[in-house]
């Protein structure tokens, strides 16, 4: 009979996900958007793992959204259908693109660009195939995308239609709210990005196109929307971990992050009132998100080994595979006597996505203490 390790007998450093605290969220995630009327359509590339997907969809998500075609592979292979390849679409993977479609996979791409667009409707028309398509909108000046009242988001959306594709509608993500950490200013950009989105999809209608899908998204703007008319979905990926930087906009507590990773204390610098933990940027990621905002958490917060903040000390440094822990004030504790060789700790990270990125697996750990592998994806 093969035996599960416990916390104290697992290899580390080790992804951890707390499950309890995922379900929360995700029941936290999914009634929001039930309460404002639309289809929730979340972000996988967080987790990049088909057990966390399918408790969103149980939870009633409908479909999900990924970063890569790999992921819209493995997805598809464990049998999710209904997935948006959220990425501006490059002519060289539409081949990609095909093969899934072909395959049965109802796979959604999009695009911003005249030359996208022509790209999309030849190699479609050329093959065959009806890809379906959602125009990228730039409601905040953060990244991609078409401004709402742009010339060329009526001609992006002729040259799909009437180059024989299925113009599915428009999508927008307000990055910028990353930004941000007041309840105002995040409700503030919820609605600009929910009227920008809607705006350019009522222009599009008003020239006779189709346009059945307005999509916003990001997980502060999701949690901070007083509403949401004329939105028909909602896509939203970290919320299902959070981390440090959800928390220092405002959204989440540290008690409600699930993910972090389990190190352990290897040596000390007495001296400088130093531990060090077999957990560097390889296992935390290179992400300093919270350097600027209102609270530097570092590498990372440090927490017992049941999830419980230990206030004031935090992952201050990390090389490739060490990390320092030390009091964020600099101050020399009595790091030796608190801090053990041998102890385990459980460590916060600035960015879930980032630092899932760097395991090939999690260990799901449920309330009765039980812990399960749960494979990760990798790559592109």
């Amino acid at each position: 009979m093969t035996t599960t390790p416990s916390l104290a007998e697992l290899d580390t450093p080790a992804a951890l996900i707390d499950l309890p605290r995922m379900q929360r969220n995700i029941a936290r995630m999914q009634e929001r958007m039930d309460a404002l009327g639309v289809r929730f359509r979340p972000h996988v590339k967080t987790s990049k793992c088909t057990p966390v997907a399918r408790a969103q969809l149980a939870a009633g998500a409908q479909g999900i959204t990924v970063s890569t075609l790999k992921e819209a592979a493995q997805f598809h292979a464990d049998g999710i259908d209904d997935i948006l390849y959220a990425v501006g679409m490059a002519a060289a993977k539409l081949p990609q693109a095909l093969a899934l479609r072909r395959a049965g996979c109802r796979l959604k791409i999009i695009t911003d660009s005249l030359a996208s667009a022509r790209a999309i409707a030849d190699f479609g028309r050329a093959q065959g195939e009806a890809f379906e398509v959602l125009i990228e909108i730039d409601t905040d000046g953060h990244r991609s995308g078409i401004k709402p009242g742009e010339a060329a988001l009526l001609e992006v959306g002729r040259v799909l239609h009437d180059g024989g594709m299925r113009l599915a509608g428009v999508l927008t993500h307000a990055g910028s709210s990353y930004e941000l950490d007041t309840p105002e200013a995040l409700a503030a950009m919820a609605e600009q990005e929910r009227a920008g989105c809607v705006q350019a999809a009522e222009r599009l209608r008003a020239a006779g196109l189709p346009c059945a899908v307005v999509s916003v998204g990001s997980t502060p703007t999701a949690l901070s929307a007083a509403r949401l008319d004329g939105v028909t979905e909602v896509r939203a990926g970290v919320y299902v971990f959070f981390d440090l930087v959800m928390h220092n906009i405002g959204v989440c507590a540290p008690e409600d992050i699930a993910l972090s990773v389990l190190a352990t204390v290897i040596g000390h610098q007495a001296e400088k009132g130093w531990a060090i933990l077999d957990a560097g940027w390889m296992a935390m990621s290179r992400d300093r998100g919270t350097a600027k905002q209102k609270h530097d958490f570092g590498y990372g917060q440090a927490c017992d080994l049941e999830g419980r903040v230990i206030e004031g000390y935090v992952l201050s440094g990390a090389n490739q595979e060490h990390g320092i822990l030390s009091l964020a004030d600099g101050t020399a504790a009595d790091i030796v006597e608190r801090f053990p060789i041998g102890t385990r700790l459980r460590i916060l990270p600035n960015h879930a996505c980032a630092t899932g990125a760097q395991f090939p697996e999690y260990q799901a750990l449920a309330q009765d203490g039980s812990l399960r592998a749960w494979p990760r994806l990798h790559g592109w």
